[in-house]
């Protein structure tokens, strides 16, 4: 009788990694093996197999379309055996692993962790906070929030909030504008990472495409937020994250005029991974904090300690 899996399970880990990863480095930390070895893997499954699974390029490993096409369904089935190991040995739900951006770490939810942990004692919510794209299939990490349009491959995405966005100042910087057309007086702060777009908004509001709008730059989110903060100019920011710094006056909202955008915060999870009693409660903790917050959290009873 042929052999059902004439990979072995190590070799298709590799394979999986790699193809999601597109490299060797880090399927062999992952793995705890050389990046020889994984590449003896690859190549040992392509002669088992009897077909190429990669592309060689300059730049990296790329998946060719068969295997790129069976990859969601290695990454959900390697998701599902980690989260099996984990309930053999007795899953922690008193520690919810959440990797987060910036920005909605700083912004956001830091200020609003004590509302978590009060409603849910038993669960300790521990933070990644990185500017990366973290990989959700790792044993150590539960889910994230990510922003963006909700088409991660290899995830399922649920939208949180943040859709809306519009130009956010200092009151002194806002003093400034009388009309949109101020905007080329003041300065406008660029941040090179954001997905909020100025052509949209000015769009909708009807705002001269001629005019141009030019200040500092910033490649950290956090950065650009602080920026304006400290009077540098007008940021375009999504309403749901300056929501608290316009409640309590550091920042105002010059003309009003929030537009929705197609992108927004999702909390997102690695497909295959089932839905512990952790993650049930941040996702329901989530679906009703959002919508309160719209306002700050001064409307909120949280005071802001700094």
């Amino acid at each position: 009788m042929d052999n059902p899996f004439p990979i072995p399970l190590n070799a298709l880990r590799a394979i999986e990694i790699v193809a999601r990863r597109g490299a060797l480095a880090p399927a062999a930390e992952e793995l705890g093996v050389t990046i020889g070895a994984v590449s003896q893997h690859l190549r040992r499954a392509e002669e088992r197999l009897g077909m190429e699974l990669f592309e060689r390029t300059p730049s990296g490993l790329r998946p060719l379309p068969p295997l790129k096409a069976a990859l969601p369904q290695l990454t959900a089935g390697f998701t599902g055996l980690a989260d099996g190991l984990a309930s053999l040995k007795g899953a922690d739900e008193s520690v919810l692993n959440l990797t987060v951006g910036s920005v909605f770490a700083s912004r956001w939810l830091i200020w609003r962790i004590t509302k978590f942990s009060q409603a849910h004692p038993d669960i300790e919510l521990r933070l990644n906070v990185s500017s990366t794209m973290v990989d959700l299939s790792r044993s150590d990490v539960d889910c994230g929030i990510r922003f963006g349009l909700g088409k991660w491959p290899g995830v399922t995405a649920q939208l949180v909030g943040g859709t809306t966005y519009q130009p956010v100042c200092a009151p002194p910087v806002a003093r400034r504008l009388s009309g949109l057309a101020d905007l080329a007086k003041v300065p406008v702060i660029q941040d090179e990472t954001t997905m909020l777009s100025w052509d949209a908004w000015r769009n909708a509001v009807g705002l001269d495409a001629k005019i141009k709008l030019t200040g500092p730059i910033y490649s950290d989110a956090s950065l650009a937020f602080d920026a304006a903060i400290s009077e540098q100019g007008v940021l375009m920011a999504a309403d749901m994250m300056s929501a608290d710094a316009v409640s309590d006056g550091r920042l105002v909202r010059p003309f009003g005029h929030a537009v929705e955008g197609p992108q927004g915060y999702f909390l997102v999870v690695a497909k295959g991974r089932r839905e512990s009693r952790k993650l049930r409660a941040l996702r329901s903790w989530l679906a009703a904090e959002v919508p309160a917050s719209v306002d700050g959290y001064l409307n909120q009873g949280v005071t802001h300690g700094r």
